[in-house]
């Protein structure tokens, strides 16, 4: 049987505007194990040789609560929300508070750190600054075990609004991805940022309600608490608070959509960026 010879000219190139982005979203899926391989690559490397090992994930924020209820709840004698003890109000916007500034630190050296693998091997680089951020979450979710614990301590139970909890959690998430991936690819440019990232997350934990609830800050800014809401990690701590604490804990709904109109933003800018920048970081780097 004489096989049918294939020329040049019966062959077609066809080129489809668009096909290398759904080519990349489509990649994504293809590599998910390496969502798994690097996340559980980094929480064994930052626990390693340690003597408590994951218990940091408790001690770090537990230790912080302690510090800001004394000095703002015993000292300073700032009201709580919605009547909850003052070490549940602290640290329902610790959980948030933790997981964002944790991410941002691991988000902007994610793609220094792993330099040999991204300048020889091909996948998407998103898949980088994403398991980063997913250390980060279960952090947070280890981390969680101290509010259940402080909840029966107190014998505070929860209302109806904790069902909306993995609502803001999903914002928390978002907002450490937008901002976390502008940091990862402005940090493969300018190695400035690694000494800018601390600071930030310094400077927000002042600025953001984490020792202190953000109706202090409603009661005597009026409209221009506004302003204050300009800080994404507001709303979604505020978010936290109210789905957590219950009862009559306020949400202030301008403020809230201000952070979460916010945090898209970032979200959404934060992809844009690094899918522009991705092509040159093997170079880069």
């Amino acid at each position: 049987m004489k096989s049918k010879e294939i020329t040049p000219s019966s062959q077609e190139l066809v080129i489809e505007a668009g096909r290398t982005e759904r080519q990349y979203w489509k990649d994504l899926w293809r590599y998910r194990e390496l969502f798994y391989f690097l996340a559980w690559r980094d929480i064994l490397v930052r626990y390693k040789q340690t003597v408590i090992g994951l218990a940091w994930a408790l001690i770090r924020p537990f230790m912080t609560m302690i510090v800001f209820t004394v000095v703002f709840g015993n000292i300073a004698k700032l009201p709580s929300e919605g009547g909850a003890p003052y070490p549940i109000l602290v640290f329902s916007a610790m959980l948030p508070w933790q997981f964002f500034s944790g991410a941002l630190s691991e988000c902007s050296g994610s793609l220094i750190g792993n330099a040999n693998l991204i300048s020889k091997v091909y996948f998407p680089r998103l898949i980088v600054p994403t398991s980063a951020v997913i250390v980060c979450f279960v952090d947070f979710m280890v981390s969680g075990i101290i509010l259940l614990g402080l909840m029966a301590w107190y014998n505070y139970l929860p209302t109806w609004r904790i069902l909306t909890l993995p609502f803001f959690i999903g914002i928390a998430f978002a907002a450490s991805m937008g901002v976390g991936l502008w940091l990862a690819a402005l940090n493969v440019k300018y190695r400035d940022f690694r000494y800018i990232v601390p600071f930030i997350v310094q400077f927000g934990l002042y600025i953001s309600p984490v020792g202190f609830s953000s109706s202090v800050v409603y009661e005597k800014w009026g409209k221009w608490s506004l302003f204050y809401s300009l800080n994404p990690m507001v709303g979604v701590i505020d978010g936290f608070r109210w789905a957590i604490l219950g009862g009559e804990s306020y949400l202030y709904i301008p403020g809230f959509f201000l952070s979460l109109g916010l945090v898209v933003l970032l979200f959404f800018s934060g992809i844009w960026y690094f899918r522009k920048t991705e092509r040159t970081f093997a170079d880069v780097i």
